[in-house]
């Protein structure tokens, strides 16, 4: 997941009322009442209403080949600046699952991707389609952009990723380079870290997954995929679950998704399967450099054809939920498998 944000906290706090990892029944019931009502407080639908263009067919979860894209947003008061427009997306990672082998395959899209936004009707950097119109708009540029179907997002910001991480207590993380980066009030500085396996905070994890300055763009979304899974981790330990309140309390304020409660609790499956939960971790390669415009990520024409290839298969997309039934062969991108 390339995903920088947490944003499958929820889906977490549902799969651990499922499991009763280390709870009794009664404090089961109780998180259950918790995760519903956050849930409900978090839901938004998108402006085009339930179904994607590029689906004949609504989806269901609990048996249809489904796609969830993940948006990290900064929405700091500095980075929406004076106009209170939304803030430009941090981290894009979109993740395909099929029902079949209960399998996930999570794409990180480049912040700074050039690609077509319908939104405005030009190019821009993909993380820019948030700013110019939010969710939706981001949805639609990702939609084009890959050539599939978002069928549901979800939304989350800085403020739960530093607060999650902090309410289980910090994460075991093998930090790779010395850095020093400001936090997440942007003071310069105010984080330090030196390279080696240790315990870091939410703040620590933060400027991990945030900095750019250290490595290139594909080893930043690397780096964030897997703080991801170590949160994920701990998460859903025993550790996690004595502190869900507070998890709670900090999804429902941060995060927004157009995924019912029901629809949450389908995923269960993928990542409560025997031998643990597994997903594909998968990049766009390209390179970066500077047009008349400005610096951008310039994604490499034969990987996006050979990646779009591999999420349209990985979603059976030439089956009758889908408005193409004819789908091109090309060989899979690379990929590497990682395990929770």
């Amino acid at each position: 997941m390339k995903l920088k944000k947490l944003t499958i906290f929820l889906w977490t706090a549902a799969f651990l009322v499922l499991a009763g990892v280390g709870a009794a029944a009664g404090y089961a019931v109780y998180l259950t009442d918790q995760v519903k009502e956050t849930a409900d407080e978090s839901h938004k639908e998108l402006d085009r209403g339930g179904m994607s263009d590029k689906r004949v067919e609504e989806v269901n979860p609990a048996k249809d080949h489904t796609s969830v894209l993940f948006i990290g947003i900064d929405d700091s008061e500095k980075r929406t600046g004076d106009e209170g427009l939304p803030a430009r997306s941090d981290a894009l990672v979109l993740a395909t699952f099929n029902q079949d082998d209960r399998s996930i395959k999570m794409l990180n899209i480049p912040r700074d991707s050039l690609t077509y936004i319908p939104e405005v009707g030009y190019e821009d950097k993909i993380a820019h389609a948030h700013a110019f119109g939010g969710v939706d708009a981001t949805v639609k540029t990702v939609e084009q952009l890959l050539d599939v179907p978002v069928d549901y997002y979800v939304r989350l910001n800085f403020n739960s990723f530093v607060e999650v991480v902090d309410a289980i207590g910090g994460i075991n993380y093998e930090v790779p380079f010395d850095m020093t980066e400001q936090n997440s009030s942007d003071t310069a500085g105010a984080v330090e870290l030196q390279e080696g396996y240790q315990t870091i905070n939410g703040e620590e994890a933060l400027a991990l997954a945030r900095t750019r300055k250290y490595d290139s763009d594909l080893a930043r979304g690397e780096r964030q995929m897997k703080l991801i899974q170590e949160i994920f981790s701990e998460t859903m330990s025993t550790k996690g679950l004595n502190n869900f309140d507070d998890i709670l309390a900090s999804v429902s304020s941060n995060m927004k998704t157009n995924l019912t409660f029901d629809e949450m609790i389908s995923f269960k499956d993928y990542f409560l399967q025997k031998d643990g939960f597994t997903f594909d971790k998968m990049q766009l390669a390209g390179e970066g450099g500077f047009t008349g415009n400005g610096w951008y990520y310039q994604v490499n024409e034969e990987d996006l054809t050979a990646v779009t290839q591999t999420l349209k298969d990985h979603l059976n997309l030439s089956n009758p939920l889908v408005k193409d039934d004819e789908v091109d062969s090309f060989s899979d991108g690379d990929e590497s498998s990682n395990s929770m």
